[in-house]
């Protein structure tokens, strides 16, 4: 006889299945390693692997996830920047 799933989903998405729990998760835990580059290591499945290196574009900037709201696109970013600037 099969057993049942006794998972609950913690997360409350109707989409999520029940067997993925993450409410032992943490929030941001590599956080500052995915801003300073990261790697994605795919096995394929015949056995090989496919391995492909991630880094910021020189000049590029992330904003912090509080900020996102405030500056939602270049254009603003920039418009705040410039207004620093014009006062130094």
């Amino acid at each position: 006889m099969k057993e049942k799933n006794t998972k609950i989903n913690f997360c409350g998405d109707k989409n999520m299945r029940n067997e993925y729990n993450f409410s032992d998760g943490k929030r941001g835990k590599h956080y500052k390693d995915y801003r300073d580059g990261h790697k994605v290591q795919i096995t394929m499945e015949d056995g090989s692997e496919s391995v492909q290196y991630f880094t910021r574009k020189e000049g590029s900037v992330m904003l912090d996830p509080d900020l996102k709201s405030h500056y939602p696109d270049d254009e603003s970013v920039n418009r705040a920047l410039r207004s620093l600037v014009k006062n130094f």
